[in-house]
C-alpha cells in the first residue's frame, strides 16, 4: 500500500511540474460573452475589469444601482453593466432578456455574488440563515438554470462558482456561511457530472479569508452583537462568553492575515480563459496549505485542536450554572 501511495504522489508531482512548465493555452476572447454576478466590489469587480482588458464582452451584474455608473466608467464600450439581485426571479428574468438580445451563446457564467453572517447557531435568526442561503446557494442555482440554454449552445462553455474552503472545513460562528458553501460545492459537482455530454465545464473556486468587504460583514462592535441576540440566548451564554467570543473572532489570525483578493481574480481568469480549466482552485496559502489539509484529518482530531485553541474563552453562563447545581 505504501508503494502505491508513493507512486501516486510521484505521479502527481510530475503532473504539476508538467502543468507549470507546459501550461495549456488560453482561448481567443473575441466575440465571447461572460456573465458575472456580484460585481459591486471584491472578486467580481476585479474580474470584470481584468476580463474586459483581455477583450471579452463582459456582462456585469451589480446589486447597488449607484454602482452601475461607477463600474461602467472602468470598463470599455463592449461591457454591459446592469442591476441584478440574484434572489429575485424578476431580476434574473430581466437579465436573461438583456443577455439573450446580445448573444445566443454564453461562454461563461461566473456565480460570484455572496454575503456572510457571523454568530453561533443559537444566536442566528432563521431570517439570517435563509438570507445567506438564498444569496449564496439558491440565487446561484436559479442563475445557472436560467442561463443553461445559452451555455450549452456550444461546447466548452463553463460555469465558475465562487465557493470557499469553508465548504470543506466548518468553523464555529460561521454556520450560515459554511452551510451555504457546502451546498454550492455539492451542486457544482452534480452539475459537472450531469453536463458531461454537453461539454460544459464547471470550476469551483475555494479561497480562504481574503481582504474583501464580505470580511467586514459581521457585527462592528460588541454592542451590535449583543443587540442582535435574543434575550433567552443572552441568558444562556452570558455576557462574559459573548465578549470573549467576539474578541476571539476579531483577533482570529485567519481574519487578521487575510490575503490579497487578486489571488482569487487570477484563478478566476484562468477558469474563464484557459482551454483546460481546473475543476477546483484553492488560491492562497490559507486554503491550500492550512485549511484544506486540516479538513482531511479525522473529525475528532480537528475538534480536539479547535477546542484547545478556544480554551481561553470562558464557559457559557448556562454551563457554569449547571456545574454549580
Amino acid at each position: 500500500m505504501c508503494i502505491v501511495i508513493g507512486f501516486i504522489i510521484i505521479l502527481y508531482i510530475f503532473y504539476r511540474l508538467y502543468q507549470h512548465f507546459f501550461p495549456s493555452p488560453n482561448i481567443n476572447p473575441n466575440g465571447k460573452y461572460v456573465l458575472i454576478s456580484g460585481c459591486d466590489t471584491g472578486f467580481g469587480h476585479g474580474l470584470a475589469i481584468e476580463l474586459d482588458k483581455q477583450g471579452f464582452n463582459v456582462l456585469a451584474g451589480v446589486f447597488v444601482p449607484d454602482n452601475v455608473t461607477s463600474l461602467k466608467e472602468k470598463l470599455s464600450s463592449r461591457a454591459t453593466v446592469f442591476c441584478l439581485d440574484i434572489t429575485k426571479e424578476e431580476d434574473i428574468d430581466a437579465a436573461f432578456v438583456l443577455v439573450n438580445e446580445k448573444t445566443k451563446v454564453l461562454h461563461a457564467l461566473v456565480n460570484n455574488a455572496g454575503i456572510a453572517a457571523i454568530g453561533y447557531i443559537d444566536w442566528t435568526s432563521m431570517e439570517i440563515m435563509r438570507k445567506v442561503m438564498n444569496v449564496n446557494y439558491f440565487g446561484h442555482v436559479a442563475m445557472t438554470k436560467k442561463f443553461l440554454p445559452l451555455l450549452i449552445a456550444k461546447r466548452d462553455s463553463r460555469v465558475v462558482n465562487i465557493c470557499s474552503i469553508l465548504g470543506f472545513f466548518s468553523l464555529s460562528s460561521l454556520s450560515a456561511y459554511c452551510t451555504s458553501k457546502y451546498a454550492l460545492e455539492s451542486f457544482s459537482d452534480c452539475l459537472r457530472r450531469e453536463m458531461v455530454p454537453w461539454g460544459l465545464r464547471v470550476s469551483i473556486i475555494e479561497p480562504g479569508f481574503m481582504r474583501t468587504p464580505i470580511l467586514e460583514s459581521g457585527p462592528k462592535s460588541f454592542a451590535d452583537l449583543w443587540s442582535s441576540i435574543s434575550s433567552d440566548a443572552q441568558e444562556r451564554w452570558g455576557e462574559d462568553f459573548l465578549k470573549a467570543g467576539f474578541v476571539a473572532v476579531k483577533n482570529n489570525p485567519l481574519f487578521k492575515y487575510a490575503e490579497d483578493p487578486m489571488k482569487v481574480v487570477r484563478v478566476l481568469q484562468h477558469a474563464v480563459m484557459n482551454t483546460v480549466p481546473h475543476i477546483r482552485y484553492r488560491p492562497g496559502w490559507q486554503s491550500s496549505l492550512i485549511l484544506f489539509p486540516i479538513s482531511r484529518l479525522p473529525a475528532w482530531i480537528v475538534d480536539w485542536v479547535l477546542t484547545k485553541l478556544d480554551k481561553s474563552i470562558p464557559v457559557p453562563a448556562g454551563v457554569s450554572q449547571q456545574l454549580k447545581d
